[in-house]
C-alpha cells in the first residue's frame, strides 16, 4: 500500500492532509520539522512527500538531499505564497508539483489517484523489460541500442508518476511515440491521450483550441467548443513544438499547470481539469528561453523530468530493426512477403538519416510501393534529395562553437535554397511542419526572402497557411 509522509509545522494542515489521505486507504506518517522528517524517512521510504517549503529548522527543499533519486519518490511542495521564485527553486530541485495554502483538497485527491498501487504498473513494466530483451520493443517504442536503453529506463521510472515530462530531440526521432508510451504505462491510460502540434495551429485560434470557447465569443463561434484541456481531462495532453506556442499563451498555460483551473474564451467562469502534461521540442530549450521563445518559469514547470531522444544516426543497428518492423507492417497489411535485397540493406546501414525515424519509415514505404505487386523483394529505390549524399557545393559547414539556434538557421536556409525555394519540399526534408517553417522564416527576415526567391509551385502557400 502506498505510504505518504506529511511535513508541516502547522498541526491543522498535517491533520487535514492525513485525514484526506487516510480516506483513500493510504498509510501516512507526519513530521513538524526536518529532524522528525528524517527520522520518518529512515523508518519507511514514502511514495509521496507533502512538505511545507518553510520549516522551523530549514526548508522542504533540504529533504531532497535525503531522498535517493532512483527511488521514484514524488515530492509535493506546499507554500503559503505562489511566488515564481519559490516554485522555480523547488521544481529545479526535482519537486513533482506544488500546492498553495489554503490547500485545494481536490488537487490532493487528484495527485493521490495517480499513485500506482502494488502490482498495477510495476509488473507490466517488468514484462516490457523482458519483451525488450527478446524483441527490442518497449511499449510502442522499438530499438535495443544503448542510447534507447537509457530512454526506456527513464520512461519506465517516470511513466507511473504524475510528473510533467519534457521530450527533447530532433524532428522525426519519435517524440510522440515516446509520449504515447508514457501515457500507456500510467494510471491515466484508460482516459484520453491528445496530441497537439503547437506550430501547426494559427496564433489566432490556438487559445480557443487549447481552452475552448463559448458560443458568440467571437465571429464564427456559433456553438460552444471544448478545448484540449477539457477533452483530455483525466488523461494526458501532449504539446509538441512547445516553443512555437505564442508567449502570451504560455502565461495562461502556466496558470493551468499551477492551479488546475482554466476559462473558455468568452467567459469568466473557471473550469477544473486534471491533465498530465508532456511537452516536446526539437530546439535547445535553454536557448529558446534566452531567445524569448519559451518562458523561464514555464520551462522549469515542464522540465521536471527531461528525456533526450537520440537521433537515428546514433542508434546503430536499430536502423535495420526499425526498417524490418516497418516492412513487416506493410506485409501484414497487404498480405505480402517482401524482403529487403542486400543492396537496400547496405544503403540503410550506410546512410546517416537526417530526418531520423520518420525519414526511414517514408523510405521503406516508397521502396515497398516501387517494387510492384508481384515482387518478393522491395525495390532498390534511388535515394532522393532527402536521402542523397551532398553534391559539390551543397554541404552545410557549421564551425565548432556555433550555437544551436544559428546552426538551425543555416540548415533551414540551405535546405530551402537547395529546394529552389519550394517550402513544402523543404519542410518535408527537414521533418517539420509547413507552419513551423514559416514561423522560422519570419524570424530570419531578409535572409529567408533571398533563399525563397525561386519558390515557384508553392509561392502562395503562405497566404493559405497564415491567418
Amino acid at each position: 500500500m502506498p505510504h505518504v509522509l506529511i511535513v508541516d509545522d502547522d498541526p491543522s494542515t498535517r491533520e487535514a492532509l492525513a485525514a484526506i489521505i487516510g480516506e483513500d486507504g493510504l498509510t501516512t506518517a507526519t513530521a513538524s520539522d526536518l529532524r522528525e522528517a528524517r527520522i520518518q524517512l529512515v523508518r519507511q521510504t514514502p511514495d509521496v512527500v507533502f512538505t511545507d517549503l518553510k520549516l522551523p529548522d530549514g526548508t522542504g527543499v533540504d529533504l531532497f538531499e535525503d531522498l535517493d533519486p532512483r527511488s521514484g519518490v514524488e515530492v509535493i511542495v506546499i507554500t503559503g505564497h505562489a511566488t515564481v521564485e519559490s516554485a522555480v527553486s523547488a521544481l529545479k530541485m526535482g519537486a513533482t508539483d506544488y500546492l498553495v495554502k489554503p490547500i485545494n483538497m481536490q488537487r490532493v485527491k487528484a495527485i493521490l489517484s495517480r499513485l500506482p498501487r502494488p502490482g498495477d504498473l510495476k509488473a507490466e513494466i517488468g514484462t516490457l523489460r523482458g519483451e525488450l530483451r527478446r524483441m527490442g520493443r518497449f511499449g510502442l517504442m522499438l530499438g535495443n541500442s544503448p542510447a534507447m536503453q537509457t530512454v526506456y529506463d527513464q520512461v519506465g521510472r517516470v511513466a507511473p508518476t504524475a510528473a510533467s515530462v519534457l521530450l527533447i530531440g530532433e524532428s522525426g526521432t519519435g517524440k510522440e511515440v515516446a509520449a504515447q508510451t508514457l501515457h500507456e504505462l500510467s494510471l491515466r491510460r484508460k482516459h484520453s491521450f491528445i496530441a497537439v502540434n503547437c506550430g501547426a495551429i494559427s496564433p489566432n485560434l490556438i487559445e480557443s483550441e487549447m481552452f475552448g470557447h463559448e458560443r458568440g465569443s467571437f465571429t464564427g463561434a456559433d456553438r460552444q467548443h471544448k478545448g484540449y484541456f477539457e477533452r483530455a481531462n483525466g488523461g494526458t495532453l501532449f504539446l509538441d513544438e512547445i516553443t512555437e506556442m505564442p508567449i502570451e499563451l504560455q502565461v495562461k498555460l502556466l496558470r493551468v499547470l499551477e492551479t488546475g483551473m482554466f476559462m473558455r474564451v468568452g467567459t469568466t467562469k473557471e473550469l477544473e481539469t486534471d491533465v498530465r502534461l508532456i511537452a516536446a521540442t526539437n530546439r535547445d530549450p535553454e536557448q529558446a528561453v534566452l531567445e524569448g521563445k519559451l518562458r523561464l518559469d514555464l520551462y522549469h514547470r515542464l522540465n521536471v523530468f527531461p528525456i533526450n531522444l537520440p537521433p537515428l544516426r546514433e542508434r546503430g543497428k536499430d536502423v535495420e530493426l526499425l526498417a524490418q518492423a516497418f516492412l513487416d507492417e506493410l506485409n501484414s497489411r497487404y498480405n505480402t512477403r517482401k524482403d529487403f535485397p542486400p543492396a537496400v540493406r547496405d544503403m540503410l546501414a550506410s546512410y546517416n538519416w537526417p530526418g531520423n525515424v520518420r525519414e526511414l519509415k517514408n523510405y521503406v514505404q516508397r521502396a515497398y510501393i516501387m517494387s510492384g505487386a508481384d515482387s518478393d523483394s522491395t525495390a532498390t529505390v534511388p535515394l532522393q534529395i532527402s536521402l542523397s549524399k551532398p553534391s559539390a557545393g551543397t554541404a552545410v559547414t557549421i564551425p565548432f562553437g556555433t550555437s544551436l539556434a544559428q546552426a538551425d538557421r543555416q540548415l533551414i536556409l540551405a535546405t530551402l535554397e537547395q529546394c529552389g525555394g519550394v517550402k513544402t519540399r523543404a519542410a518535408e526534408i527537414l521533418g517539420i511542419s509547413l507552419k513551423t517553417l514559416y514561423n522560422r522564416l519570419v524570424e530570419y527576415g531578409e535572409d529567408a526572402n533571398k533563399a525563397a526567391v525561386g519558390e515557384g509551385a508553392d509561392a502562395n502557400d503562405a497566404d493559405s497557411e497564415n491567418p
